[in-house]
């Protein structure tokens, strides 16, 4: 049966799957780079590393299909990960040695956590990231998860949450939207940011 439960270290193989399938706005980015590990060593290791008592996943029996991830303090996770990811990171991933410039871009989003970092994170200082494979979506687990992170984040204090996202995706902007995340006046045409309250219904 499949349910939603806390991350554990055994789900990390399919964590990093679920990234580079989705890695590409929502499609599947296997291939696309020199290493296919690249997305999720931005996007998701260093997170269920740091804190992976605010990760959740969509467990269907047989594998992990879908999660949410975040930090609770943006800040305090790029301290973190300037000391203790970044180095193995530049010396998996050398910039100079990419062989395209999508490549180099996506190794410019691992470099500097901190220029990710919303002017509005004294709101919203968590943030988050969630993908989930094609055959979950649309049946309702994304709003689950998002749910099990907001209650979490609500516990530990953390007032709210955002996230950054690709303009092209237009089905995460709707899914965002209709759960009540709003844009945040940071926000940019080529750089969406949006926030909600851990208050918030969802």
């Amino acid at each position: 049966m499949t349910s939603i439960r806390p991350y554990r270290p055994a789900d990390r193989a399919d964590v990093y799957d679920i990234c580079v399938r989705t890695g590409a706005s929502g499609a599947d980015a296997r291939g696309v780079y020199s290493s296919d590990d690249l997305l999720p060593d931005v996007f998701a290791g260093p997170y269920v590393e740091y804190q992976p008592d605010l990760a959740f996943v969509v467990d269907t029996g047989d594998r992990v299909a879908g999660y949410v991830i975040a930090v609770a303090d943006s800040h305090a996770f790029a301290d973190w990960y300037d000391e203790n990811w970044l180095p193995g990171f530049r010396e998996r991933y050398p910039v100079e040695a990419a062989p395209t410039a999508k490549e180099r871009e996506a190794i410019g989003f691992g470099l500097d956590q901190h220029e990710a970092i919303v002017p509005e994170a004294d709101r919203y200082p968590a943030h988050l990231h969630i993908d989930l494979l094609p055959e979950l979506q649309g049946r309702g687990f994304g709003r689950r998860l998002i749910r099990e992170l907001l209650g979490a984040l609500n516990d530990r204090g953390v007032p709210g949450v955002f996230l950054r996202m690709s303009p092209t995706n237009a089905g995460a902007m709707a899914f965002y939207r209709r759960l009540g995340f709003e844009e945040l006046p940071s926000s940019r045409p080529d750089a969406p940011a949006l926030a909600i309250a851990t208050t918030a219904e969802v």
